[in-house]
């Protein structure tokens, strides 16, 4: 009989013990090692701690795991030290690592202190890496519900099941097919993260009995502040520790969490897919040709051109996933008439480059031959050739805006009358015999319902609107969340200047001009500064000018106050009309 225990003795049933069968196990790692093959060091060695204390229920796969992890670093530029001492969450002690992992640790783990050195530690810049029943771990404490994405609910039987692999940029997931049939232990979760995390892989419900989400995302990863989390529901078993897949998965989490390699991981929501397999709607221009086998497409011979011929499009946020073989030369095109002549295109609209080596106006994430981009923001979020990168190309109006594994690394704007970027189609290049680059999961949002005009802006997380707290047209009065109700206090109107005004003369305001974290946000008598300044993203976010960070809410009742915050994605960032 399989039974589910409350979260505070853990939730983990599978009683029935394999000990005996891990002598075993571990001989099949130590020969699968040997499989899996290392990838290069980054600029330097760093080092991981494994964390795998129970206070509930205890997995037998916890030593397979150990010392799963110890052969990937061995095979990988990486030291490991594992610990079931929750004395190591201390600052001085967690500042030697650059990610630390949480291998099926159960129920409270971490008393108060150690808890604040572990959230000063992420959020400075700390990675941080879950498995398995890292999910059904410290439910006392929001920031680490926060931080791993979603609680443990409840679990069927052990079973085979088809996984999703939605994302096949990030390292962890990028050596899968688009769907990896595999035996676990499946979790439910109390709540789906989708909309505050970037999901890398989903369940298949129909594939398996006992899934009750719908919607069942398995393995994600987020920004959190300064650092980066990765969590995955795979890992139960011992012989997923043995599984060349499954160690590949674990390895590049990790490497993700530590920096050693990059990846948007910024939540994704709203996107229709123009490539995932299918080129239905795209159409060759030029010599050459792109491959297309395991829903990538890799170019072949050129200069020619494969673009989206089925609509034009204006405003949107394009985002695809791209790897260059050695030094090859690509690139995107947007904002060009239907054509098919890649030279016309070239001339009528603009190339993002893809180029591991050229000049500066010439090599990745430069608007080719017009604008450079920041390449010290570039170099610090690059994959170098044979990773995959994903582009986000954000393009409202004249504005194009290029984010680099979710980091901005160039904006330009169009001023030549020849040109315009809402001409509306898009390309990618093959250059030439040589030059060969491959593309991935090309996805589009357009963007018609961002935040603009007058009315209220309702909180994505609480459903609440923002509010002058009491009605008060004073200066200094403070924004906050409160119960829609159609009051003028909750009436705001966005300018071409980017203000929020409400009762016409008000402006939402950063007090003080301040840029730290939880800087209060307020009202002011329009005065123009940039601290008065607020721009509307694609993805809900409104980001504060001056600062460069995000309009936040740190809660979802009634009074709670407006701040702003490092932007991170989250649905207490996000924000619509209505």
């Amino acid at each position: 009989m399989l039974r589910h225990l409350t979260p505070a003795a853990s939730g983990n049933d599978r009683r029935t013990s394999r000990s005996r069968r891990l002598p075993a196990i571990l001989a099949a790692i130590a020969v699968t090692a040997a499989m899996i093959p290392a990838l290069p060091a980054q600029a330097a060695a760093f080092k991981v701690l494994v964390f795998s204390k129970t206070a509930g229920f205890r997995h037998d796969a916890i030593p397979a795991g150990i010392q799963a992890i110890r052969d990937l670093g061995t095979g990988n530029d990486f030291a490991v030290d594992a610990t079931e001492d929750s004395g190591a969450f201390t600052t001085a002690n967690l500042a030697q690592y650059q990610a630390v992992v949480f291998l099926s640790t159960t129920g409270d783990v971490l008393n108060d202190s150690q808890q604040a050195a572990f959230q000063s530690y992420v959020d400075g810049g700390g990675g941080y890496v879950g498995v398995h029943a890292a999910a059904d771990t410290e439910y006392n404490w929001p920031y680490y519900g926060q931080l791993m994405g979603a609680w443990f609910a409840s679990h069927p039987a052990i079973q085979q099941a088809t996984v999703r692999n939605e994302d096949r940029a990030h390292a962890a997931t990028a050596h899968l097919a688009t769907t990896w049939s595999r035996t676990d232990e499946w979790y439910n979760y109390r709540t789906n993260p989708r909309p505050n995390v970037r999901v890398l892989q989903s369940l298949d419900e129909s594939s398996y009995s006992g899934g009750n989400m719908g919607d069942h995302p398995i393995t994600w990863c987020r920004p959190q502040s300064s650092g980066r989390a990765f969590y995955t529901g795979l890992g139960h078993t011992q012989e997923s520790y043995a599984d060349p897949g499954f160690r590949s998965l674990l390895l590049g989490g990790i490497r993700y969490a530590a920096r050693a390699v990059h990846a948007d991981c910024r939540p994704e929501t709203g996107y229709t897919t123009l490539y995932n397999g299918s080129t239905a709607g795209w159409s060759q221009a030029g010599p050459g040709s792109f491959a297309n086998s395991d829903a990538t497409l890799t170019s072949q011979g050129g200069m020619g051109m494969l673009w989206y011929s089925a609509r034009e499009l204006r405003s949107y946020s394009l985002k695809l996933d791209w790897k260059l073989t050695g030094d090859s030369n690509s690139g995107v095109i947007v904002g060009f008439p239907a054509t098919g002549d890649p030279g016309a295109a070239l001339n009528t609209g603009y190339e993002v480059q893809i180029d591991a080596t050229d000049t500066a106006d010439r090599t990745t994430g430069a608007i080719y031959g017009f604008k450079s981009a920041d390449l010290a923001a570039r170099d610090a979020a690059l994959n170098p050739p044979g990773q995959w990168n994903t582009y986000e190309l954000l393009v409202e109006g004249e504005r194009l805006q290029v984010f680099l594994n979710g980091v901005k690394i160039n904006d330009f704007t169009n001023t030549d009358p020849v040109r315009s970027l809402q001409q509306g189609h898009l390309g990618i290049q093959n250059h030439g015999s040589g030059d060969v680059v491959s593309f991935r999961n090309i996805r589009i949002k357009e963007l018609t319902g961002t935040p603009g005009g007058t009315g209220p802006l309702r909180g994505t997380a609480s459903g609440r609107c923002l509010d002058v707290s009491g009605a008060s047209q004073a200066n200094g009065a403070q924004a906050q969340l409160w119960d829609c109700n159609g009051q003028a206090n909750q009436q705001w109107t966005s300018t071409a200047a980017g203000e929020l005004r409400v009762y016409g003369t008000k402006c939402l305001d950063v007090n003080g001009g301040g840029t730290a974290d939880g800087t209060a946000v307020i009202i002011w008598t329009c005065n123009g500064q940039n601290n008065q300044k607020w721009r509307h993203n694609a993805d809900g976010t409104i980001t504060a000018v001056g600062a460069n960070k995000c309009l936040d809410v740190g809660g979802t009742a009634n009074g709670t106050r407006a701040r702003i915050w490092t932007c991170n994605g989250g649905a207490n960032q996000r924000w619509s009309r209505g």
